[in-house]
């Protein structure tokens, strides 16, 4: 079976990035080598109700990915599929943390074949140091003031301190992570 071609030397890493965590620059700085260029895919995803913007996320994820010279970060707003052919990619790649993400990883791979027969699913586990860390445990520690500098680069830890990091009175039983 022929496919379609695409450009197998450009890959496109998407997600929504809030915020950009230590775990993705990893995925991001170990898959740049293999391709000429990697394109980090910022998705609007309004119905997750990010705490960031589109446009903070983007910036956040461009500071984060500064010393990558074959990174681009992007954001789009329409289907993984529609995106990665605007722009040619012949590589997705995904990150899987724990055998836990691997079955709706697998299913989303297996879709976006049908959608992008043209494309491949590449996945890419983290370096061990940050196979924990999530987006969402990442702004819930933040949120509650706790310390994310393990977890994210220090331009999206000052962000999220500006955005969330209010003195409040504690009180038993309010402490999480």
């Amino acid at each position: 079976m022929n496919k379609p071609s695409a450009n197998t030397r450009l890959a496109v890493y998407p997600g929504t990035f809030d915020p950009i965590t230590n775990g993705h620059t990893d995925l991001v700085s170990r898959a740049a080598p293999l391709f000429d260029k990697v394109v980090v895919a910022v998705a609007e995803s309004s119905s997750k109700g990010p705490g960031f913007s589109l446009n903070e996320r983007i910036s956040l994820a461009r500071m984060a990915l500064a010393d990558l010279p074959n990174v681009e970060v992007r954001g789009f707003d329409c289907l993984l599929a529609t995106f990665v052919g605007q722009i040619g990619a012949g590589v997705i790649i995904r990150g899987l943390r724990a055998v836990s993400d691997f079955e709706y990883e697998f299913q989303l791979a297996s879709m976006n074949r049908h959608l992008i027969p043209q494309a491949e699913t590449l996945f890419l586990t983290p370096a061990e140091q940050y196979s924990f860390i999530s987006s969402s445990l990442v702004r819930e520690i933040g949120r509650l003031g706790g310390d994310i500098s393990g977890f994210v680069h220090p331009a999206v830890q000052q962000a999220m301190r500006q955005r969330w990091h209010k003195k409040q009175p504690e009180t038993e039983g309010d402490h999480y992570a």
